[in-house]
């Protein structure tokens, strides 16, 4: 069994309520972006300005898709020295899942914009077409949303994530030093509708029980990098609830990006959490807590890949499957999580 126990167990972080930008003139960290938000206020745009981060600069946005019947995920990112664009989706009846993976030679075929909601993010690389873009919800509904499509050779995805009016998402700067950093939005909790085909069988996202997760970055990262991310999203008690939840690669940094999400609501959780796990069978069941989280991972799904490509290696398990337990909001309520569809997952890096 594995341990990943925090060693910073409670941070400090300020909210920030401003727009600022994320960098200075000369593409460092500008401490005044420092902290956590409720919506996306930072200017991104300097990512890439100066020799400071050269080669270390990473843009991404990645949106997984939970509903009943398919899990689908959609990856647009580039690395400096190369793009990667991903689609993969499960059929969670047959647990047989379609992958397809495109790495191009520096930004070559993709586009993302300087910040987010700024314009769309698009892939046009062999075997993937993807477009991620806002737009307006219907006249007569209080929401706006994001819509994604995605197209390969076996998968369709058309999809829009709605806001409803008042969601808020939660952005988190994290330092490990003035030249590197990462700004993440995480914005679980999202309502999906639309469709997902797979070898021409349509699966239409049923209402309510389908849901979507951005997680949005810009940062300038070290090369070796270990994180855990977890995340999930459902309806428990007539409520929307939304966890987000990660590990190791904020310790000591004095912030973290663990949060929740109660009817839109964000709830930013101020503690590192301690993560075990069995690294010899990922599908056993996974614990995680910590100052207000009391949560069991209950894995159906491994999806797991290792890559060794020039400067890139990685290796990943993203786990699929059902959270329950308890988790304590902002005002000591304690909520009950009975059965909460998501990931949880462990991703060893070097970019």
């Amino acid at each position: 069994m594995c341990v990943n126990d925090a060693t910073t167990r409670l941070t400090h972080e300020r909210e920030i309520t401003e727009p600022v930008s994320l960098t200075r003139p000369d593409g460092t960290l500008n401490p005044d972006a420092v902290g956590w938000m409720r919506r996306a206020l930072l200017n991104t745009s300097g990512i890439g300005r100066g020799r400071t981060g050269r080669g270390r600069n990473k843009r991404w946005e990645y949106w997984g898709i939970t509903t009943p019947d398919v899990i689908a995920a959609v990856t647009v990112a580039t690395l400096d020295y190369a793009t990667l664009s991903q689609v993969w989706v499960l059929d969670r009846r047959s647990l047989a899942d379609v992958d397809q993976v495109a790495i191009t030679p520096l930004s070559r075929g993709v586009t993302l914009p300087g910040s987010l909601g700024e314009g769309p993010a698009t892939a046009t690389v062999p075997g993937i077409e993807v477009v991620i873009a806002e737009e307006p919800g219907p006249a007569d509904a209080a929401a706006d949303g994001t819509r994604i499509r995605a197209t390969t050779a076996r998968v369709k995805i058309d999809v829009v994530a709605e806001r409803p009016a008042g969601h808020e998402a939660m952005g988190v700067v994290v330092p490990w030093n003035d030249r590197r950093f990462q700004y993440t939005v995480k914005d679980v909790a999202r309502p999906a509708r639309g469709t997902i085909t797979i070898d021409g069988v349509e699966h239409e996202l049923p209402a309510g029980e389908s849901w979507a997760v951005l997680d949005h970055g810009r940062g300038r990262w070290p090369y070796r990098m270990n994180w855990h991310w977890g995340a999930a999203s459902g309806r428990e008690h007539g409520r929307a609830v939304g966890l987000q939840l990660g590990g190791l690669w904020t310790v000591g940094t004095g912030s973290t990006e663990n949060a929740l999400s109660i009817d839109g609501r964000l709830h930013k959780l101020g503690g590192e959490l301690e993560w075990r796990y069995d690294a010899a069978d990922w599908l056993r069941p996974w614990s995680i807590t910590g100052e207000r989280v009391d949560l069991r991972f209950e894995p159906f799904h491994d999806r797991s890949s290792k890559t060794a490509l020039g400067v890139i290696h990685s290796e990943t398990h993203q786990c699929f499957g059902t959270y329950r337990g308890v988790v304590t909001d902002d005002s000591g309520e304690v909520i009950a999580i009975e059965a909460l569809t998501g990931w949880a997952e462990y991703v060893r890096q070097r970019w």
